[in-house]
């Protein structure tokens, strides 16, 4: 007899979603091993160096571990009021049809990034927001936006288990995005500035170099793909967007360039927050124009960021953690200054090797790579060059494994082309610019 109405689309929605339960578990127990390892390297390492006299090692291992844990805890409890004061924010600003707006002022961009997209393909719009929301910091938002965009791209895809050249330009786009408010990274230095006794902290000074970064990374993951799929990046729209973008920041720094170094880190904190502020008056002026009701609004989306908020606490324990283990034991000592001797070998300062290992660790787990950045920032100061350096790789820079697994898995892709390649070498350009950034601003 004929099954149910619909069976048939249920059972390949519940093998879409093994197998992208599947690729979600390999990335798992990729981040499980470097777990593990990081464990068991510290305590092999430590049990070495008890044996050659030092009898404290254990004790200063476990100190480590319970001060590790109450950091993590003490992160994510500031995390939840700003989690939730910017997720209300963006609440009311898409209530109030600012988002989207901000959408289909990109449309033209995107229209010519993608020139396998049939005119007036709802998947267009899809990729214009889950781009907006990322621009925003609205990962929660972005990333059904973003599978929804992967499923209408599947739509009109000839070969059904191959990457599309529309696909893979999307989803490099999206692991390499533009970032201007890195919302997470601003909370976690205030929290750790509050701990670390800072008056008058501006969490937000990250605001310029970050963005600048996340172009960087955008530019190079963009050029890449383009090369590859032939896309003929000297149309109009294409090159407003890039003169836009690059005449505001060649304003921008010139005026900043004639402050001292101190100056201009202050100035750019100021312009961080004034940014910050507002957008979210805007965002309120026009809720109230269009007679939304901005609180209640508000206090909906605030709901979500504590959700977001308290998620984190586990994972960011686990991995500092883990983390505490290998630095107390002295390996991570050993890798930096590996590191460190190949970088001196060229020549080169090596003030931001500290701060690399965020950086390697972010393709991989942006939750090892949040413990990596806290761990750094406790060690050098939120204040300090290295702690600044790790906020900006943490703030331009995503985690491509995970977003390759989970979007390609959403619409059961298995061969992804070149996809993690272009994926790779935006990373890489995007690392060595968030340096580069760094030391021109705060070295």
């Amino acid at each position: 007899p004929a099954g149910p109405p619909g069976g048939g689309r249920r059972c390949l929605r519940r093998r879409r979603a093994a197998r992208l339960s599947a690729r979600i578990a390999c990335l798992c127990h990729v981040l499980n091993r470097i777990w593990v390892a990081f464990i068991l390297t510290g305590f092999s390492a430590a049990v070495v160096q008890t044996a050659q006299g030092d009898r404290e090692l254990f004790s200063r291992v476990l100190t480590g571990l319970f001060d590790t844990a109450k950091t993590g805890f003490d992160i994510s409890l500031g995390l939840v009021g700003v989690m939730s004061l910017w997720l209300g924010v963006m609440k009311i600003g898409e209530r109030g049809g600012l988002i989207q707006l901000f959408g289909r002022a990109l449309g033209p961009f995107f229209r010519r990034v993608f020139p396998d997209i049939p005119a007036g393909h709802p998947a267009s719009g899809s990729i214009v927001m889950n781009f907006s929301a990322n621009v925003l910091g609205l990962d929660n938002a972005a990333t059904p936006l973003g599978l929804k965009a992967m499923s209408e791209l599947q739509e009109i895809n000839p070969q059904k288990d191959t990457a599309s050249n529309p696909m893979i330009m999307f989803l490099v786009l999206n692991t390499a995005g533009i970032t201007l408010i890195p919302t997470s990274v601003i909370a976690i230095r205030q929290a750790l500035a509050m701990k670390q006794g800072l008056i008058g902290f501006n969490a937000a000074d990250i605001f310029l170099p970050t963005l600048l970064a996340t172009f960087i990374s955008f530019c190079a993951g963009l050029i890449t793909v383009s090369i590859w799929q032939r896309i003929n990046l000297f149309c109009k729209p294409v090159l407003i967007f890039f003169a836009g973008f690059f005449a505001f920041i060649s304003l921008l720094y010139a005026w900043l360039s004639a402050l001292p170094a101190e100056q201009m880190a202050q100035m750019i904190g100021r312009l961080g927050s004034g940014l910050i502020v507002s957008i979210i008056v805007l965002f309120v002026s026009v809720a109230a124009w269009r007679r939304i009701n901005a609180y209640e609004t508000f206090v909906e989306g605030a709901k979500e960021g504590f959700g977001v908020a308290v998620q984190i606490i586990p994972y960011l324990i686990a991995m500092l953690m883990a983390i505490s283990v290998f630095r107390t034991s002295g390996c991570m000592a050993y890798v930096i200054d590996a590191i460190r001797a190949a970088v001196l070998a060229f020549g080169l300062n090596d003030d931001f090797v500290p701060a690399l290992p965020v950086g390697l660790m972010k393709t991989l787990s942006g939750s090892g790579a949040r413990g990596l950045m806290v761990d750094v920032m406790t060690i050098y100061g939120v204040d300090s060059f290295q702690g600044k350096l790790a906020a900006i790789i943490q703030g331009s820079t995503e985690t491509t494994f995970y977003v390759l697994a989970v979007y390609f898995g959403s619409v059961n892709i298995s061969k992804t082309r070149y996809a993690l390649a272009c994926g790779l070498i935006a990373d890489t350009v995007g690392l060595i610019g968030a340096i580069s950034i760094a030391y021109l601003f705060y070295h």
